[in-house]
């Protein structure tokens, strides 16, 4: 892989700062990883800078992707493979500054009857939360159904997050916020939860008023914070994602100049969080003036640091996978590195991160295609999960083929390849990993020998009388017809003795 080019938050200095202290929360330890189970193939090229890729509740056949610097929400057709040539929508003619731009899509849970979908973008100088509807063209939106549901100022052009979600779990949407910008949060506006929601999870209802509602249950109601707040100390969310079968919350949060962090909010929060920043980097202090004692603050469940080589400098939040083509990789979490294109991925064992694996080598793409600029992960509908790159490209996670015994005729002629040539050729797979020395495709010289012990006797007439009835495939059902019936009994007993 090659290098990053302009990194997502702009050119960072290399660290100028020591960390100063060490809240004595550790990380994991690394495991080494074992063998490729993965690779990635590329679905989408031609894109403009990908920085999501989502789908609708129930859609499993369209995969929407978010193209930051055009505005544009496209639809890659996954039945097809093609990208459509008109966009899903278009709000080019916003700001397009490195950080700037259309950031974040989410789609109401119940899109299917309501058509309603989210944007989170940035103007020269706010972010603005739209909601539009889709058209009588499920390819299309209403250009002209936008309504605002939230806005708010940004003193800086960078650290805008930009990711929303709606939860599994209670169905509110999530707001991702960055700090405002510059370098060290100079406002402290992350720690701030008086009148300030920068630097936030922002968690509001969209279905109890207009433009939306305020949960009762969010953990500052009442208080001198802002209502819409969950939780706080965020420096800049980039990617976030709900574990669509647990409903935790996964937010990959960039660090300053020292280290990236990931953090862990499990679906039974009843939120509050502080997540540190500006007093901590990771789990380092940076700035504990005026701070709140480090018990209080919830520190990530990985961090790594930045520099080293390759070069690492900003964390890209991924997701669970929670999808059926890899069932070995059930509920591990995914994660990347924009600057030095790595990927990893670990479990959550009750908050401790286990079976910590690099990926990067598995998941290059075979010849000479390259994941470069890691700038999201996204999922489709049936929880395969994807990886976009600022080049423009999408690429999919998907199992490494193994070969097996493909049974070539009927005489036992095997050969070990794949599955998709054995097919392609008119063989009888008979399973990855099988092997051709285990006799699976020997022809079977003595059906009615049931028990396989060289010999037809009463063990066997007695093993057809036990699966009498409906037994399809089964070893008593010597005629092949699905069936154990009287034809079975007269077979064994015509074979009756030593097979030949």
């Amino acid at each position: 892989m090659v290098g990053a080019g302009a990194l997502l938050g702009g050119p960072k200095p290399k660290p100028l700062m020591s960390p100063t202290g060490h809240t004595g929360q550790d990380p994991a330890p690394h495991r080494a990883g074992g063998t490729a189970t993965v690779t990635a193939e590329r679905v989408a090229s031609g894109l403009a800078r990908p920085v999501a890729a989502t789908h609708a509740p129930g859609d499993t056949s369209r995969l929407f992707i978010v193209e930051q610097h055009t505005g544009r929400i496209k639809i890659l057709n996954l039945d097809t493979g093609a990208v459509n040539s008109t966009p899903f929508l278009d709000i080019s003619g916003n700001s397009t500054g490195n950080e700037q731009g259309l950031l974040g899509l989410a789609f109401h849970p119940n899109y299917q009857s309501n058509g309603y979908f989210y944007i989170d973008y940035t103007t020269s100088s706010n972010t603005v939360i739209m909601r539009y509807s889709v058209s009588s063209n499920p390819d299309v939106a209403d250009s002209g159904s936008g309504y605002t549901i939230m806005s708010f100022s940004q003193p800086y052009t960078n650290h805008n997050g930009g990711w929303i979600g709606f939860s599994p779990v209670d169905g509110y949407l999530y707001i991702g916020t960055g700090d405002g910008g510059s370098g060290g949060d100079p406002g402290n506006r992350a720690q701030d939860i008086t009148n300030q929601r920068m630097g936030k999870m922002l968690r509001i209802d969209v279905d109890g008023g207009s433009p939306y509602a305020v949960p009762a249950s969010n953990p500052f109601v009442g208080t001198t914070g802002d209502d819409e707040i969950w939780a706080y100390g965020l420096r800049n969310p980039w990617r976030c994602s709900f574990d669509r079968e647990t409903g935790d919350l996964w937010i990959g949060d960039v660090g300053q100049n020292a280290y990236e962090e990931v953090d862990y909010q499990p679906a039974s929060s009843s939120g509050g969080e502080n997540y540190g920043w500006r007093c901590y980097e990771g789990d380092h202090s940076y700035n504990t003036s005026g701070c709140a004692n480090s018990s209080t603050m919830t520190f990530p469940i990985w961090e790594y640091s930045q520099g080293g080589s390759p070069y690492r400098c900003t964390v890209v939040g991924g997701h669970v996978y929670r999808g059926s083509a890899i069932p070995a990789l059930q509920g591990t979490y995914f994660f990347g590195e924009y600057c030095s294109e790595q990927i990893w991925s670990f479990r959550n064992s009750g908050g401790t991160v286990t079976d910590y694996t690099e990926r990067t080598s598995e998941l290059d793409p075979p010849g000479s295609l390259s994941i470069d600029s890691i700038s999201a992960f996204g999922e489709d509908a049936n929880g395969e999960m994807y990886i976009c790159d600022l080049g423009g490209e999408v690429f999919k996670i998907v199992p490494v083929s193994s070969p097996g015994a493909c049974c070539v005729g009927t005489d036992g002629t095997c050969i070990q390849i794949l599955e998709t040539n054995c097919n392609n050729g008119g063989g009888t797979w008979m399973g990855e990993g099988t092997t051709c020395d285990s006799g699976v495709c020997d022809p079977d010289d003595c059906p009615a020998d049931v028990n396989n012990s060289g010999s037809v006797d009463v063990t066997d007439l007695l093993a057809a009388i036990a699966a009498w009835g409906d037994c399809a495939g089964c070893d008593a059902d010597i005629n092949d017809d699905d069936v154990v019936v009287v034809t079975d009994l007269l077979a064994i007993i015509a074979a009756w003795g030593p097979c030949a």
